[in-house]
């Protein structure tokens, strides 16, 4: 009797040491390196048969007349040609670096004021009551609304630049960080005060890390705010102390009737928003998401 219980309990654990293994096995995450043909297939190939089949398109319509002026629709060769010579030039980086730069640091100051204003809003009903429709409403304002006031209370200088980027980006940010905030489990915030985590500990520890993907939604559309707010300010508010950027590029080749110019500046334009996108959001948004597990780690 002794040793068929022994040997009950012996199976029994075997069984408990199989169905454990087998829960870890469905838990734990495959690290692998994932193939450069797949790689190629799915992330590099998409894009650049787009890109072809535009090219391909705005060739066409140049080359069967579709658009017979050169003045409204030029070559991709002519565009090519005028990048190519303010790549020689030295300018070409001067433009983007004019704009990049400006971008980037109206959107840290953006951040450091959204991120608060949008914990507060979240956070304190009264305040949320009185300025939350407001936040909605500049969020919807276009941006370019802003550049005359912004150029009659700063003048034509950087700080009226800042001013339009901040206008654009800091209700983006704020309601971002609202919504992710309002889409906290009631159960998080619970425990955080069981265990102590409440005023601004509970919403360091608690409420920012779990309002994270809002958050961080809010900083993409934010940053898409303030590029747009600085090509809007950068063409109509073009000073020559101000420096040659994107926006001013364009206003330029607008002035000239230079399509090929304005092209060059359109496309620029496009190849910096995207490139930021790929080289700071989407990492920091596959991070966030698989730090919830909700992305696999190839």
């Amino acid at each position: 009797m002794a040793s068929t219980d022994s040997t009950t309990v012996a199976k029994d654990g075997s069984d408990l040491a199989g169905l454990e293994a087998g829960l870890d096995a469905l838990e734990s995450r495959q690290s692998y390196r994932t193939p450069f043909r797949q790689t190629f297939v799915q992330k590099i190939l998409p894009p650049v048969l787009a890109v072809a089949l535009v090219l391909a398109v705005w060739q066409a319509l140049v080359s069967f007349k579709v658009v017979d002026d050169p003045a409204k629709l030029p070559a991709p060769s002519a565009v090519w040609d005028v990048v190519q010579t303010a790549w020689l030039q030295g300018e070409l980086l001067g433009y983007i670096w004019t704009s990049v730069s400006r971008g980037l640091l109206g959107f840290c100051f953006a951040l450091l004021i959204g991120t608060p204003l949008g914990l507060i809003v979240a956070r304190v009903k009264f305040i949320r009551a009185a300025i939350g429709p407001i936040l909605s409403g500049l969020q919807s304002l276009p941006s370019v609304a802003w550049v005359p006031p912004a150029v009659i209370w700063l003048g034509l200088n950087n700080s009226m630049m800042y001013a339009v980027i901040l206008l654009g980006a800091v209700p983006s940010i704020a309601n971002g960080l609202v919504s992710g905030v309002d889409q906290v489990p009631p159960l998080f915030l619970r425990a955080g005060r069981t265990l102590g985590a409440t005023g601004l500990k509970g919403t360091w520890h608690i409420v920012l890390p779990a309002a994270l993907p809002g958050y961080v939604a809010g900083l993409k559309q934010g940053w898409a705010f303030s590029w747009r707010s600085l090509m809007a300010a950068e063409i109509i508010a073009s000073f020559p102390d101000l420096g040659v950027g994107l926006g001013q590029l364009l206003e330029n080749g607008r002035n000239a009737s230079d399509m090929a110019m304005v092209f060059e500046a359109i496309l620029l334009i496009l190849i910096v928003g995207i490139a930021i996108d790929l080289l700071i959001f989407s990492p920091l948004e596959r991070w966030v998401l698989r730090s919830r597990g909700l992305l696999v780690k190839n």
